[in-house]
């Protein structure tokens, strides 16, 4: 008996990818088992470059609120400990914010917590 080989799947299959790879470079984009190890690469690199892009916004809103604690005469973890003496429980996202959007709501709280 002959064998049996779904031809329709597995051309489906190598297009779809050929077509996530569009814009590619060189080889990457024509040629089938270079094209799938790139695009296999890429999601892991979108997968770990999701979890980076938290840590570098965390270290954006700390160096905002850094720059903006240093002109009330305070240090981030002067600021920062203060804070948490006083009980305040903002995040440093919004304080990032207020630091750079609404510098007076910042001086107010720097002030409470002096």
């Amino acid at each position: 008996m002959p064998r049996s080989v779904n031809h329709v799947a597995s051309r489906a299959k190598r297009k779809k990818i050929l077509k996530l790879t569009r814009g590619y470079y060189g080889a990457r984009k024509n040629v089938w088992t270079v094209a799938k190890n790139t695009w296999e690469k890429g999601l892991t690199y979108a997968y770990v470059d999701r979890r980076k892009k938290k840590r570098n916004f965390r270290a954006l809103w700390i160096q905002r609120i850094n720059a903006a604690a240093r002109l009330e005469g305070l240090s981030y973890s002067q600021l920062i400990g203060a804070l948490h003496k006083a009980d305040i429980q903002i995040n440093r996202k919004v304080l990032a914010d207020l630091a750079v959007n609404n510098p007076e709501a910042f001086k107010a709280i720097v002030a409470k917590v002096k």
